[in-house]
């Protein structure tokens, strides 16, 4: 165990045990501009790389009305955050992405961009995180097992933890680093490696 931490993550083939240092790799544009010809495919790739991450809500595709083409549009369902006790999920980044996930209670959905240009197809993608908002400490017991008498006599007929609702969901920005991977795998996926 000693030598395991004196060696420290150096051993590991990615450099970390967290995962690869997205940090090290060279930042895209968001939007990244993507020279494909045929639009479908592109649109396949977009579409399979993002139900990698997240589950789609609706989808508009890139479509052509007289000699216009219109933008198309992803949007996804809200997922919970990956924990660090779900390392198959990719719906977090590694590292602090992960950690936050792990100690709070954070979801994320993407909305994905795909406008026609002149040189291709630009891809904007937009991963936004958001913290829950819970009127109390979900699990504590010290808030629900004091007795209050300043109103009349409430029966508790309703089963423990029935009485937990969501406030709503404070937005915290966008997931930086999770896009710029998602982008990576969209280049991939077109381009090549």
């Amino acid at each position: 165990m000693l030598a395991t931490s004196l060696a420290g993550c150096g051993w590991h083939p990615h450099g970390s045990l967290a995962g690869p240092d997205l940090a090290a790799l060279p930042g895209l544009q968001n939007p990244m501009l993507v020279t494909v010809a045929d639009r479908d495919v592109l649109w396949d790739q977009v579409s399979d790389t993002l139900d990698n991450y997240f589950t789609i809500q609706r989808e508009e595709r890139v479509r052509q009305v007289g000699d216009v083409l219109l933008e198309g549009r992803f949007e996804t369902f809200p997922v919970g955050g990956a924990t660090a006790l779900e390392p198959w999920r990719k719906d977090a980044t590694h590292g602090f992405e992960r950690a936050q996930s792990t100690l709070q209670s954070i979801r994320r959905r993407a909305t994905v961009r795909v406008t026609p240009t002149s040189g291709g197809y630009l891809i904007d993608v937009a991963v936004y995180k958001e913290l829950e908002d819970l009127a109390s400490p979900q699990h504590a017991t010290v808030g629900r097992a004091r007795v209050r008498h300043e109103t009349t006599l409430e029966r508790n007929d309703k089963e423990p933890g029935a009485d937990i609702y969501t406030l709503g969901w404070i937005p915290l920005g966008r997931d930086v680093s999770l896009e710029q991977r998602i982008l990576q795998e969209i280049r991939e996926r077109t381009t090549g490696p």
